[in-house]
C-alpha cells in the first residue's frame, strides 16, 4: 500500500511540473515566450524614411527580430515565410506587410538590411534604429536577444528569440508562430488574422 501511495504522489508531482512547463512557453535559448508579449506599436527606420506600425493599419503585418549575420535561425524564418508570401494572390499580398526589425545594429546598416531582405522576398522592409529603440519595440514582444562573443573573425553572434508575430489590421497581436512554422500554416494565420479588423 506504501508503494503505491508514493507512486501515486510521484505521478503527481510530475503531472504539475508538466502543466507547470505548459503554461510557461519560452522562446529560443529560454526567452519570454509568446504568451507573455503585448504588443504595441512603434516607429523605426528603413532606406525609405521612418515606418510606423500604426501607419499600416488595414493590413496585416508579419514582424520577426533578427540580424543579417545569423547563420539559420534566421534565413529558416524569413525562407518558410517568404513562401507563404509568395504563395498569396495580389489582392491579399496587398494586405500584407513584413517587417525585418535588427536586434544587431552596429553591423547591420540599412543598405545591408534593404539588401538582405530583398533575397528572400522583395516586400520585406527592414528596419533598424538606436540600440535603445529596438530595445523599446522587442520588450513590446516579449523579444530578449544578447550578444554572444565567439572568438571568430565574426566577433559574436547575437541570440534572440525566433517568432513571427502576426499583427491584426486594427494593430493588435493576433498570433505568435515558432520557428519553422510551415508555410502553409504561416498562411493559415495570415487569413485568419485579415478576418479581424
Amino acid at each position: 500500500m506504501k508503494k503505491i501511495t508514493i507512486g501515486i504522489m510521484v505521478a503527481l508531482a510530475l503531472l504539475l511540473f508538466w502543466v507547470l512547463l505548459m503554461r510557461q512557453p519560452a522562446g529560443e535559448h529560454g526567452q519570454p515566450g509568446p504568451a507573455e508579449t503585448r504588443g504595441g506599436d512603434f516607429t523605426l527606420r528603413s532606406t525609405n524614411g521612418p515606418v510606423a506600425l500604426h501607419d499600416l493599419k488595414g493590413k496585416v503585418v508579419l514582424l520577426y527580430f533578427g540580424y543579417t549575420f545569423c547563420p539559420d535561425i534566421c534565413p529558416t524564418s524569413l525562407g518558410f515565410t517568404s513562401q507563404a508570401l509568395a504563395a498569396l494572390d495580389k489582392t491579399e499580398l496587398d494586405k500584407v506587410q513584413m517587417l525585418f526589425v535588427t536586434v544587431d545594429p552596429a553591423r547591420d546598416t540599412l543598405e545591408k538590411l534593404k539588401s538582405y531582405t530583398a533575397y528572400f522576398h522583395p516586400g520585406i522592409i527592414g528596419l533598424s534604429g538606436t540600440p535603445e529603440e529596438i530595445a523599446k519595440v522587442a520588450k513590446l514582444y516579449g523579444v530578449d536577444y544578447a550578444k554572444q562573443n565567439t572568438g571568430s573573425a565574426g566577433g559574436y553572434v547575437v541570440d534572440h528569440s525566433a517568432y513571427t508575430y502576426v499583427i491584426a489590421p486594427d494593430g493588435s497581436l493576433f498570433k505568435s508562430l515558432d520557428h519553422g512554422t510551415p508555410p502553409a500554416q504561416v498562411i493559415e494565420a495570415i487569413h485568419a488574422a485579415m478576418k479581424k479588423s
